[in-house]
C-alpha cells in the first residue's frame, strides 16, 4: 500500500451531488481538496435526475445557473397528481421567490459533469475516477485520511477531514463505526424508460388508481417511468412474466399506441431499493458523514439530491474556515450535524407517514376507483394552499445557501 504523503485538507469519498459540490466549494476558497468516484465516468441510469429551485438558487448565488441552464433540461412547474382519472394540481412552484421557480428535469451525470468541469477550475481541486475508498486511516481514534483502491492500486490519501458521501451504502460510514437508525419503507419501485412521442403531454405526473402507483417524468425524447410496489414483490412480478407486466402498464400509460412493447426484457427494469434511515450521529473526530451517507431518503417527493447539495453547501459554509485554520474540531463537526439534523428528520417523518398512510394503502386498495385524499382536494382547490407542497418540495426545510464572505480563489 502506498501513501501519497501530500496532506490534503479533505478527502471527499464519492463523487455525486453531495461529494462535487462540497469539493467546488471547499476548491473555490482555495483549499486541497480530492474528490474519489469509483466508476469511470458518472452514466448511470435511473438517479435521481430532478434539481429543485433550492439546489438552483445555489448555482445562482455562486453565479453558475446561466450556464446550467444552458444544458438540456425540461422545466416542471407545478405538481400534479391523477387520482381514479382525477388530475389535481398539488403545487405551484412558480410563486416562489427564487432565480428557477421550477424543477429542472436533467440527467445527473450532466449535472456532475458541470459541477466536476468547473470544480476542476480552481488548483487545489482534484478528482480521482475509477478511484474506490476501502476504508479509513486513524491516529488515536482520529481519522486522518482515506484508504483508496485505483488504477494503480491500494493506496492511502491523509488529509486533515475525511467526508463519507458515498451513498445509501456507505463503505466508510460502515468503517467509522457509525449506528444507523432504519425508519422502514413498504415500498420499492420499478425504473425504466419509454419513449416520448411528438403529440404527448409534456406533464410530468404522477397516476393513483385501483392499487396502483405509477410516475411518469419527462425526460424530453423519452419517459422516466416509475412503478411503485409493495416492498419485496419484485420477485413475485418477475416471475408473473414481461408479458403481465407489460399488459398491466397498458392500462396506465396516456396512450394510444403499444408504447409498453418497449419493454423487450428485464434488464430494461431496475428494481429501487426503497431505504429511509439516518445515522444516530454523523461524525467522529476527522470524519462527517453527508447526503445518503448520512441519511437514506424515501424517492416521495425526490428531494434526496438536493438534501444532499443542502449538506454540502452547510458543510462548507461551517468547516472552511477551521479547514483553513489547519484543524476542525470535534465541536464543528457536530454543528454541522446540529444544522442539518432538523430537516432531514423532518423530511423523513413527511415521507414515512406518506409511505405509510397513502402510498400504502394505496396499493392495499381493492376499490375499482381510487378518489384523492381530503388534504389532495383541498389543496388542488384553494390555490394558496398549494403554494406550500410547492416550498417545502420545491425548497425544503432549511435551504442553504453559500457563504459568499468565505475566501474565493479566482478561476483562470
Amino acid at each position: 500500500m502506498t501513501n501519497e504523503g501530500t496532506l490534503r485538507d479533505c478527502c471527499i469519498a464519492g463523487g455525486g451531488p453531495a461529494g462535487l459540490m462540497l469539493g467546488y466549494l471547499l476548491a473555490r476558497a482555495g483549499l486541497k481538496v480530492t474528490v474519489l468516484e469509483k466508476h469511470a465516468d458518472f452514466l448511470r441510469d435511473f438517479r435521481g435526475d430532478t434539481i429543485h429551485p433550492s439546489t438552483m438558487e445555489v448555482m445562482a448565488r455562486l453565479g453558475l445557473l446561466g450556464d446550467f441552464l444552458k444544458l438540456p433540461h425540461q422545466k416542471v412547474p407545478t405538481i400534479a397528481a391523477n387520482f381514479g382519472g382525477e388530475e389535481l394540481i398539488l403545487g405551484d412552484f412558480s410563486h416562489l421567490r427564487v432565480a428557477a421557480p421550477y424543477v429542472a428535469m436533467m440527467p445527473q451525470w450532466d449535472f456532475l459533469n458541470f459541477l466536476a468541469a468547473h470544480a476542476a477550475t480552481f488548483p487545489g481541486f482534484d478528482l480521482r475516477m475509477r478511484t474506490e475508498a476501502t476504508g479509513l486511516m486513524t491516529n488515536k481514534g482520529r481519522v486522518t485520511g482515506v484508504q483508496i483502491l485505483g488504477p494503480e492500486g491500494a493506496g492511502e490519501i491523509p488529509a486533515r477531514l475525511s467526508i463519507a458521501a458515498d451513498g445509501r451504502g456507505s463503505v466508510l460510514r460502515q468503517a467509522a463505526g457509525l449506528e444507523v437508525i432504519d425508519l422502514g419503507a413498504p415500498i420499492d419501485v420499478l425504473w425504466f424508460r419509454l419513449s416520448r412521442q411528438s403529440g404527448d403531454t409534456d406533464q410530468t405526473q404522477g397516476r393513483f388508481d385501483r392499487g396502483r402507483i405509477f410516475i411518469m417524468l419527462n425526460r424530453g425524447d423519452y419517459w422516466q417511468c416509475a412503478k411503485v410496489i409493495a416492498k419485496g414483490a419484485d420477485e413475485r412480478i418477475r416471475v408473473a412474466g414481461l408479458s403481465a407486466f407489460r399488459a398491466e402498464l397498458r392500462s396506465l400509460l396516456p396512450f394510444t399506441d403499444d408504447r409498453a412493447a418497449e419493454l423487450e426484457g428485464w434488464d430494461q427494469v431496475k428494481l429501487l431499493n426503497v431505504q429511509v434511515n439516518r445515522l444516530k450521529r454523523w461524525w467522529r473526530p476527522g470524519f462527517l458523514a453527508i447526503g445518503d451517507a448520512a441519511h437514506a431518503m424515501s424517492p416521495v417527493g425526490g428531494v434526496g439530491v438536493n438534501l444532499a447539495v443542502q449538506d454540502a453547501v452547510a458543510a462548507a459554509n461551517l468547516l472552511t474556515r477551521p479547514l483553513i485554520a489547519g484543524s476542525v474540531t470535534d465541536a464543528d463537526l457536530a454543528s454541522v450535524e446540529k444544522r442539518r439534523l432538523w430537516p432531514t428528520r423532518a423530511t423523513q417523518a413527511f415521507q414515512v407517514f406518506a409511505q405509510n398512510r397513502v402510498l400504502a394503502p394505496a396499493l392495499a386498495s381493492g376499490a375499482p376507483t381510487l378518489r384523492a385524499p381530503l388534504v389532495a382536494r383541498l389543496i388542488a382547490r384553494l390555490p394558496y394552499l398549494n403554494r406550500l407542497p410547492a416550498r417545502l418540495i420545491g425548497m425544503g426545510l432549511r435551504p442553504e445557501l453559500p457563504d459568499l464572505s468565505l475566501p474565493h480563489v479566482k478561476a483562470p
